[in-house]
C-alpha cells in the first residue's frame, strides 16, 4: 500500500512543478495584452512567493494539527482555484489578487510533502519526485506554448492546468484514507519539536545552508522567469519559440532528477550537490558566451542539469545532519528561505533589466551560481551530522 501512496505522491509533484513554470513562459505575451512594462512579471512572483514563505514557515505547526493527506488535498484546491483565478483574469490587478492562495497553497504542499519524503524515502526517491516536478514544470511551457502557437490567449493555457489542478484534488479527496493509514496522527512527525527561527539560525551550519537555499532558488527561478524575455529581447527570438526553449531548462532538470536517482546509490548528498553546482556553473557560462543559438541551448539544458540534484539533496540530507527531531522546522525554514531568494531576485534582475539591460540576464545567473558553491561549501564545514534512526521506504 505505500506503493500506491508513493505514486500518489509522485504524481502530486507533477502538479507542483505544472504551475511554477507558466508565468515566465506566458509573460512576454501577457505583458503585451495587459499593457505593462516588463519588470511587473517579477511583481507577480514576488507575490506568490510571499504566500509561500508564509505558509511554510507555518508548515510544522500546521503538521501538529492537521494529517499529511488533508494538508495537501487543501493546498492543491488552493492553487487549483488560483490558477482558474489567473485564466478568468484580464487586468493586472486581478492577478495580483489571486497570486494570494495560488502562493499559499503552492508553499504548503511543498514543505509538507519535502518532510515526508525526507523521513519516510530513500534519497532516490527524493530525487525522482523532484524529478516529477521537472515533467510538471516542463510540460507547463509547453502547454503554454502550444496554445500561444495555435492562436489562443494566455489565459487558455493557465486554464487547462487549473483543469488538471482540480482533477488531482479529486484523488486526493478519495485517498485520505491512505494517507492516514501511513501517517498516523500518533506517528513520530506529531512528536517532533516546533523551532523558533532564533533556536534554529544558532545550530552549526544553517546559516549558510539556508543561502544556499536563498542563492539556488534565485538561480532556478530567474533562469526560468526571465529567459523567454533574454531569448526574444537580446536573441531576436519569436515569443512562442522562447517559450518551448525555456522549457529546455526544464527538461534539463527533469533529466537531471531522473538520472540523480541512479547516482544516489553511490553517490553520498554533498557529492551530489558538488556535481551539480560544476555542470550548471559549466551551463550558465554558455549562456554568457555569445555564441550561435544552438550554445544557448546546451547552455539551458546543462544549467538544468545542474540543478537537478541540487534542492533534493539538501533537503534529504536534513534529517541526518540536523537530527530528525528538527526536521519539519528546518526544512519549513529551508522552503521560506528558498522562496525568499524566487521572491526578491526576480523581481530585482527584472529591475535591472528594465533600468539598464536584459543583457544582464546571464550574468547575474553566474553571480547565482558562484555564491551557491560558496555556501554550500562553508556549510559543509560547519556542520556536525546527527545519527538518526529513521526507517526509509524502498
Amino acid at each position: 500500500m505505500f506503493t500506491l501512496l508513493l505514486v500518489l505522491i509522485y504524481t502530486a509533484f507533477i502538479s507542483l512543478g505544472l504551475p511554477d513554470s507558466i508565468l515566465g513562459a506566458a509573460w512576454p505575451t501577457m505583458q503585451t495584452s495587459l499593457h505593462v512594462p516588463t519588470g511587473w512579471g517579477g511583481i507577480l512572483s514576488f507575490l506568490i512567493t510571499c504566500g509561500t514563505i508564509v505558509s511554510s514557515l507555518f508548515s510544522g505547526r500546521l503538521m501538529r494539527h492537521f494529517s499529511t493527506g488533508t494538508l495537501v488535498l487543501c493546498s492543491v484546491a488552493c492553487t487549483a482555484i488560483a490558477l482558474f483565478g489567473f485564466s478568468c483574469s484580464t487586468q493586472y490587478w486581478q492577478l495580483c489578487i489571486w497570486t494570494i492562495p495560488y502562493g499559499l497553497g503552492a508553499g504548503a504542499v511543498d514543505a509538507v510533502l519535502n518532510h515526508f519524503v525526507a523521513l519516510h524515502c530513500n534519497a532516490r526517491h527524493m530525487s525522482w519526485l523532484h524529478c516529477f516536478w521537472g515533467i510538471g514544470a516542463t510540460a507547463g511551457p509547453l502547454i503554454m506554448g502550444a496554445c500561444l502557437s495555435h492562436g489562443m490567449f494566455w489565459q487558455s493555457g493557465y486554464r487547462i492546468i487549473a483543469y488538471l489542478q482540480f482533477g488531482l484534488t479529486c484523488i486526493l479527496l478519495f485517498s485520505l484514507p491512505l494517507w492516514r493509514k501511513h501517517t498516523p496522527r500518533n506517528t513520530e512527525q506529531n512528536t517532533e519539536q516546533v523551532m523558533s527561527l532564533r533556536h534554529l539560525i544558532q545550530i552549526s551550519g544553517v546559516p549558510t545552508l539556508l543561502l544556499a537555499f536563498f542563492f539556488y532558488s534565485a538561480l532556478e527561478l530567474t533562469t526560468g522567469l526571465w529567459g523567454s524575455s533574454y531569448m526574444t529581447q537580446m536573441r531576436g527570438i519569436s515569443p512562442d519559440i522562447a517559450a518551448n526553449w525555456i522549457a529546455l531548462f526544464y527538461l534539463g532538470i527533469t533529466v537531471g532528477r531522473f538520472i540523480s536517482g541512479f547516482l544516489t546509490l553511490r553517490f553520498s548528498d554533498d557529492a551530489m550537490v558538488q556535481i551539480g553546482e560544476v555542470v550548471a556553473l559549466l551551463g550558465v557560462l554558455l549562456i554568457c558566451l555569445p555564441l550561435p543559438h544552438i550554445f544557448l541551448c546546451i547552455g539551458l539544458i546543462a544549467t538544468g542539469l545542474g540543478c537537478a540534484p541540487i534542492y533534493p539533496s539538501l533537503i534529504h540530507a536534513t534529517p541526518y545532519t540536523f537530527g530528525t527531531k528538527t526536521a519539519q522546522s528546518l526544512i519549513g525554514l529551508q522552503m521560506a528561505v528558498s522562496y525568499l531568494g524566487s521572491t526578491c531576485m526576480p523581481p530585482f534582475s527584472g529591475f535591472l533589466a528594465q533600468t539598464f539591460s536584459m543583457g544582464l540576464y546571464p550574468f547575474l545567473l553566474l553571480v547565482f551560481v558562484v555564491c551557491l558553491s560558496i555556501m554550500t561549501h562553508y556549510s559543509k564545514k560547519q556542520r556536525n551530522p546527527i545519527p538518526t534512526n529513521t526507517n526509509l521506504s524502498d
